[in-house]
């Protein structure tokens, strides 16, 4: 597994762990690195991406709302959540190819939730692109 993309699984589960436990990112973080060890790179870019993703929170959930039609964000499971909220912050920051930001997110959906999200997951964010 590449170190990008343990990255971005590292800063889900750090979104995710977050706002379950009701705690800072930086906790959840500090929680994950203790739990297993990560080069450098792959530490920084996960802190970077979770830093910027629970910060931008707020924002990325007004895209959900708008784009999940019919779908209240408070029935979107919070794994799912969490991805959306990496993925479209990560789109914002237009550093990394749109391409791989949504493959990125619909896989880590394959993985932590179910098909069914990945397919979701898919049309949000293909509907935001779309919509920018």
């Amino acid at each position: 597994m590449g170190k990008r993309t343990t990255s971005r699984r590292l800063a889900m589960q750090a979104l995710y762990q977050a706002e379950i436990a009701n705690s800072t990112v930086e906790e959840s973080l500090k929680n994950l690195f203790e739990s297993e060890k990560f080069i450098a790179e792959t530490i920084d870019f996960s802190e970077k991406l979770a830093k910027q993703a629970w910060t931008d929170r707020a924002e990325s959930d007004k895209v959900i709302t708008a784009l999940s039609v019919d779908w209240p964000l408070e029935r979107i499971g919070k794994v799912d959540r969490s991805i959306l909220r990496l993925a479209i912050s990560e789109l914002k920051s237009g550093e990394t190819p749109q391409s791989v930001v949504v493959n990125e997110a619909v896989e880590l959906a394959k993985k932590y939730s179910s098909e069914e999200a990945a397919k979701f997951i898919n049309g949000i964010l293909g509907s935001h692109l779309r919509s920018r």
